[in-house]
């Protein structure tokens, strides 16, 4: 949409102008958000139209997946070494190696535990015979 109503081209429309209301109103409908929903992404990301679209999409992906693990917080990082049945050192690490979300951690941590161990070969030390 363009802040100018003089301008049509097509650079203009990638613009979201929050100054003008029938924008504010044409991009929330489009992008079915409340407008103050759009106003915050916009101070957020910017006025270009395909970032705020990213944003959003962005945003939809992180809602699917609700259970995301914070190992900042020690009840959350307690609470998953629990369901996950591993070491809170091993959960931090699951999270380093693929991300925060818990579906991923969990994948992540059930393929290490189905991988085959290697076996670490032992050295024999011969013991000296006292003379």
């Amino acid at each position: 949409m363009a802040d100018s109503k003089k301008k049509r081209s097509g650079s203009d429309r990638a613009w979201i102008a929050l100054g003008e209301a029938y924008e504010v109103a044409y991009w929330s409908k489009k992008f079915k958000i409340t407008p103050a929903k759009l106003k915050y992404a916009v101070k957020k990301v910017g006025h270009s139209a395909k970032k705020v679209e990213a944003y959003f999409k962005e945003q939809k992906h992180r809602a699917a997946d609700r259970s995301r693990i914070a190992v900042s917080e020690p009840y959350e990082v307690r609470y998953w070494s629990n369901k996950l049945k591993i070491t809170p050192a091993r959960l931090k690490a699951a999270v380093a190696a693929v991300g925060h979300s818990s579906n991923k951690v969990a994948a992540y941590v059930a393929k290490k535990k189905t991988a085959p161990k290697k076996k670490v070969a032992k050295k024999k030390v011969a013991k000296k015979k006292a003379a």
